[in-house]
């Protein structure tokens, strides 16, 4: 990989992508230091982690610290990335959508229009319920009364514009899919303050070397074996062997060869374990603002929020010794699987996939088409989506499993940050390699 890149700079059109990529990332860095107008940033800190309960640590590092410092990317990406998953599910729900996106490349531009306006919509319903939560709890986070709130929600709304603006850029302009090279870069920026954190437990602090040892080697030991897990997850798929009939066009024979469906495994990427998380951090949040918090000695409903906190899962030793409230996580897998299922479902249609190959001529070898490769596909689809969502869960539980053990809390490394890393660097990787194959293809040729 290394010499890969090395090979990429010498390529004047890369070197220019990857510069100018490097130049948005700069930007995005310097704007995450910026302070929002209008706000007590220092006040707004400790608010948030009393209402977040601790929790805010894995929201946090997806903005990059930015929620937390309360700068003018607080909200960072996050509305264009609810704003595309609302988009992808309304295209089911809403028959003229679903044709703008079989209209190709037209379609395709329409419905980004439709989510840049939807991004800003929902950046401005964010920014306002934030800060009008800071003014009606906390009156020391918000100066200068209402005109604080406005100079708020022009901040974080004209902030969430413009890193929607430079992600799109960097999509056209530099290299990779910009949306995930600005979340890899915040979450990238929080691993030294993570890692700080996490070596600032009783653990390394009270134990003598050998134990200190051999905290710090289990430690290397669980990220490495979790980044193994991830690659192979994020890479392996099922290929299903296609073979298109021959056809006579003229005097000649075409068609007779054949190809594959490449089904990958971990088809939803990491938007099941996104989404159960918020499912779980949501009714924490929202309670908070009513005065209502987690305990484990209280009202139902506090024990019930008790549960949901995934910091107080799988604690084996010491005075919090109360496993009874992991059961929380067996709704967490259950999330985890089920939108695992439910965003393979949007995302591939074995409906319309057998119908393009019986126009193209195109049939899986001893199934015959129509409906019999709709169920062939279905039934594989359903069997590599279980294999990939346990794969999925289990990466997901295995930091959770080792903060419960350790008693780490309020932790933002973890498998979710790591899959979207991992994810994010192959596929950039790969789409550089792409690049440099297309330019030796050109460079030949033009001998």
């Amino acid at each position: 990989m290394f010499k890969m890149f090395i090979n990429a700079f010498k390529v004047k059109e890369i070197r220019k992508k990857l510069f100018f990529t490097f130049c948005c990332l700069v930007l995005v860095r310097l704007g995450s230091l910026i302070p929002a107008p209008g706000i007590n940033n220092a006040t707004a800190t400790e608010f948030l982690k009393l209402k977040f309960g601790g929790n805010e640590g894995f929201i946090n590092m997806l903005t990059g610290g930015s929620l937390t410092k309360m700068s003018i990317f607080a909200l960072s990406i996050s509305p264009y990335i609810t704003s595309s998953i609302i988009m992808q599910l309304l295209t089911i729900a809403i028959p003229a959508l679903a044709e703008l996106q079989k209209d190709g490349e037209s379609g395709r531009k329409k419905i980004e229009k439709i989510s840049r306006y939807l991004t800003v919509v929902l950046a401005v319903i964010e920014s306002a319920a934030m800060a009008i939560g800071f003014k009606n709890s906390y009156s020391n986070v918000i100066q200068d009364g209402w005109l604080g709130v406005i100079l708020v929600v022009l901040a974080f709304t004209a902030g969430s514009a413009f890193l929607m603006w430079l992600g799109e850029n960097i999509t056209e302009f530099g290299v990779g899919n910009g949306i995930s090279i600005i979340l890899l870069i915040n979450i990238v920026s929080e691993f030294p303050g993570e890692f700080g954190r996490l070596f600032q437990n009783k653990v390394f602090v009270q134990e003598k070397f050998a134990g200190k040892f051999m905290a710090t080697a289990l430690i290397v030991l669980i990220v490495l074996v979790t980044l193994v897990l991830i690659v192979i997850l994020q890479d392996a798929e099922r290929r299903i062997a296609v073979q298109y009939s021959q056809k006579m066009v003229g005097r000649r024979m075409t068609g007779g060869n054949s190809t594959y469906i490449p089904l990958k495994v971990n088809t939803a990427g990491v938007i099941p374990v996104i989404f159960a998380v918020s499912i779980f951090q949501f009714p924490i949040v929202i309670s908070s603002f009513f005065g209502v918090q987690a305990a484990r000695t209280g009202t139902f409903w506090q024990k019930i929020l008790y549960m949901c906190n995934t910091n107080n899962w799988f604690k084996f030793t010491g005075s919090n010794f109360e496993f009874k409230y992991t059961i929380g996580a067996l709704l967490y897998i259950a999330m985890i699987i089920f939108f695992a299922y439910f965003y393979t479902s949007i995302t591939f249609n074995p409906v319309e996939v057998a119908g393009n190959l019986k126009k193209s001529g195109g049939f899986v070898p001893g199934i015959r088409p129509g409906k019999p490769t709709i169920d062939f596909l279905t039934g594989v689809l359903n069997k590599i989506v279980f294999i990939g969502a346990v794969g999925l869960t289990i990466v997901a539980l295995i930091p959770i499993v080792c903060s419960g053990a350790f008693n780490v809390t309020n932790l933002g490394f973890g498998g979710t940050s790591l899959i979207i890393v991992v994810g994010v660097i192959l596929e950039t990787v790969k789409q550089i390699e792409s690049m440099m194959l297309t330019r030796h293809y050109k460079g030949f040729l033009s001998e």
